[in-house]
């Protein structure tokens, strides 16, 4: 009986979960969607996204994980695969950007981390971009991560970095200071020039260009601020 109880209530807890996160998803995805139909679009650098694709590569599209929810918005319908975590928020997230066009690797640095990343390897392979928030999923906010630079030198793919910066907007109380663009807001968007990692880079190599990454960003967000003056 005791078995049976606890049975019962493991599947009264996955229910209620699951339920939470449908409910979730579902009320997620049309307003980001309402949202994202009332921006405006001020863009800079995409020809460097299209010269890539152009050339028979992916990028391995790299930004911080404060503008997630524009860049879903932007970049939707182009069959970007991105890691989303094992868990209760990785799943409803996972269903809101599925809507959107993206595709998922489960996974963290944390948890199942190789297990994602060995899906892109396979997805980028298959001739689908990829795309790393280099400070997720918990921080140290505006320091990137090894996984891009990594991936690239694995696949061959140069690094795509850009920022986001909308005109207005509310920023979460979150440790990444996630920014949520107000209604009818202009959005700035720029892409910077593609990193490449040779496949035979070192150590060393791979965390010059970690810093290199993080340079560039730091370029590109006073580029956007910029744009929106």
């Amino acid at each position: 009986m005791v078995v049976k109880a606890a049975s019962l209530q493991d599947w009264r807890s996955s229910w209620s979960k699951r339920a939470q996160v449908a409910a979730i998803a579902g009320l997620g995805y049309p307003l980001i969607n309402a949202l994202g139909h009332t921006l405006r679009w001020r863009v800079e650098g995409l020809q460097h996204y299209d010269a890539i694709v152009a050339s028979g590569r992916q990028p391995v599209m790299a930004f911080w994980h404060g503008r997630i929810l524009p860049a879903t918005y932007y970049f939707r319908r182009r069959g970007i695969v991105v890691i989303t975590s094992e868990n209760f928020d990785g799943e409803w997230i996972a269903r809101i950007i599925e809507r959107f066009g993206f595709g998922t690797a489960r996974g963290s640095s944390s948890r199942g981390g190789l297990k994602a990343m060995l899906k892109l390897v396979r997805d980028m392979e298959r001739g689908r971009p990829a795309g790393f928030t280099l400070d997720g999923p918990r921080g140290p906010a505006r320091v990137a991560q090894p996984g891009a630079v990594w991936l690239a030198r694995a696949t061959g793919n140069p690094v795509l970095p850009f920022h986001l910066e909308a005109s207005s907007h509310w920023t979460a109380n979150s440790w990444d200071r996630t920014q949520i663009p107000k209604p009818f807001s202009t959005v700035a968007l720029v892409v910077g020039e593609p990193i490449d990692v040779p496949a035979d880079a070192t150590d060393q190599q791979l965390e010059s260009s970690r810093q290199t990454l993080e340079f560039r960003l730091r370029a590109l967000e006073l580029r956007a601020l910029e744009m929106l003056r």
